[in-house]
């Protein structure tokens, strides 16, 4: 969906990505064009150091982009849409410096801006990280819509910032302001987090996971994954085998473990899940796989994989949507080698097997209990 933004000094045009013109879902909302508009009416001197976290697609650093912010994402699908929407806008192609939470952030920040994220792990983390390059003069103004924006993520910014307060709410949307304190006492930052796995999941059984802020059940083992991990393929010896929403990577080094000899690619579009993938990887399974953040199979070349696990997300920030999961399973059918293999855990009430059927022409249900089911769709 192309829409345009208007703030009190331009109008932008902007889009998600990947463009879609069946997306509906705009790429900006209230609490941005709030966010630019109390820049404006405050006077917020925009002169130094600009840094813009959790963007959802650009829209704040591409309005800000005269005055060349850093962006901050976890989101490669955010850079891209960046990249995009500052192009589509006639800006420079240095008119922003894009980072990714995996990134050293500036030594020096003047100007803080935070849309509140969805995962209030990741927002802690990234606010450690910031905290040392924070003065008491940065100007630190978060946004988000009402329901983004809960005590906790208040207590939060007090915690590792200085003293926090909200605005009114306007159009559903409202700010947070901030005030460094350079003397506060905080805890150190708790991420990567890293626990046990328990018994009764094969392969990894008793195995130590690691966690980045940000990814999906980052504290415990989610039932979904458990559900799959009961019920995954054997017999992938030699075979190209990719994880595809990697997340932590518990699956893929599952696959790894049981079958040394697969060729293992992780994937996911989130920079904290690939981390965390490679980490947990390595501590168990050694060397010789391949990691990759990008938007899911796009850069597969077709007909080169044998076997794809996945278990798609069904949110885009706070929308419910199927379009993610449609994506992905389009392209596993075209990465996939004629008589491969995609396997699918997914929610029962989700209706995946009819999407199955329709790209692939076939779906088999491998396992199901009260709440999931475990897929399997072949290449034809």
């Amino acid at each position: 969906m192309n829409d345009r933004m208007t703030t009190p000094w331009a109008e932008y045009a902007l889009t998600r990505f990947p463009e879609d013109p069946r997306d509906q879902l705009r790429a900006w909302d209230a609490a941005d064009t709030y966010l630019l508009r109390h820049l404006t009416e405050s006077g917020t001197s925009l002169s130094g150091t600009v840094v813009v976290v959790s963007d959802r697609w650009g829209a704040l650093t591409t309005a800000l982009s005269q005055h060349r912010p850093t962006q901050i994402t976890d989101s490669f699908l955010t850079q891209e849409a960046t990249r995009a929407n500052l192009a589509r806008n006639g800006a420079a192609a240095d008119a922003a410096r894009l980072l990714t939470t995996q990134d050293a952030p500036p030594d020096r920040v003047d100007v803080l801006l935070v849309r509140v994220p969805k995962s209030l792990a990741l927002l802690e983390d990234q606010l450690h990280r910031l905290a040392p390059g924070v003065h008491e003069g940065t100007v630190v103004v978060g946004t988000g819509m009402v329901k983004e924006i809960h005590t906790s993520t208040l207590r939060l910014f007090e915690r590792v910032l200085g003293p926090t307060r909200t605005s009114l709410a306007e159009k559903k949307a409202r700010l947070i302001f901030c005030t460094p304190f350079e003397g506060l006492a905080r805890e150190p930052n708790p991420w990567p987090y890293r626990y046990r796995l328990p018994e009764g999941v094969g392969q990894v059984s008793g195995r130590t996971v690691t966690n980045h802020a940000g990814v999906f059940c980052a504290d415990r083992l989610d039932i979904g994954t458990r559900f799959l991990l009961q019920h995954l393929p054997r017999g992938r010896d030699g075979e190209r085998v990719v994880d595809l929403g990697c997340g932590n990577g518990v699956v893929g080094t599952a696959i790894a473990l049981a079958d040394p000899a697969a060729e293992v690619l992780f994937v996911d579009e989130s920079y904290q899940a690939v981390a965390s993938a490679r980490e947990t990887y390595r501590a168990n399974a050694g060397g010789g796989a391949e990691f990759l953040v990008g938007d899911g199979l796009t850069g597969i070349p077709p007909e080169s994989v044998d076997l794809v696990v996945n278990n798609p997300p069904f949110h885009s920030h706070q929308a419910t949507t199927d379009t993610t999961a449609w994506r992905m399973f389009s392209g596993a059918r075209r990465a996939l080698r004629p008589g491969g293999e995609l396997w699918v855990i997914g929610n029962r009430h989700l209706g995946y097997h009819l999407k199955l059927r329709r790209l692939f022409g076939n779906s088999e249900l491998v396992a199901s209990d009260a709440k999931f089911v475990v897929l399997r769709a072949v290449r034809k």
